[in-house]
């Protein structure tokens, strides 16, 4: 991990292929989803589900190059904006030193029960905003 990037190293499984030996693009998006594990931890520490307090407001994501079983991946991971109640996180899976896939996700600080956004706390911002930066 750099100063303002999260990294997550794996390798595809057979399983994640489709009939063109490619890994399938519906599993990159699960890998982006590990891979915000420690954004997570930041937000919602122990990720306690009953205290849950984010949502996914947004995910777009560009497929720049097949990804292939056999081959190890990285996924680079960091937050690209903190705003008042939300923040974006940009993500990018590399394998044999070519960017495979970049997406962007914007969560929002959430209230389940008030059924609305709510401000992120300053110690939170202030640990988020420590991870921005650009994934190389």
């Amino acid at each position: 991990m750099s100063d303002t990037q999260f990294t997550m190293n794996l390798t595809p499984r057979f399983c994640e292929t489709d009939a063109l030996g490619h890994i399938n693009n519906t599993v990159i998006p699960v890998w982006f989803e590990a891979a915000r594990d420690p954004i997570f931890e930041i937000v919602n520490p122990g990720q306690d589900l009953s205290k849950w307090n984010m949502i996914i407001a947004g995910f777009t994501i560009a497929f720049n190059a097949p990804t292939f079983y056999g081959a190890e991946v990285t996924v680079k991971t960091y937050v690209s904006r903190v705003g008042n109640s939300s923040f974006e996180i940009a993500q990018s899976c590399w394998q044999n030193g070519c960017q495979t896939a970049e997406a962007k996700t914007t969560m929002v600080h959430y209230d389940y029960q008030a059924e609305k956004s709510k401000p992120l706390t300053d110690a939170v911002k202030s640990q988020l905003a420590q991870l921005t930066g650009p994934a190389e």
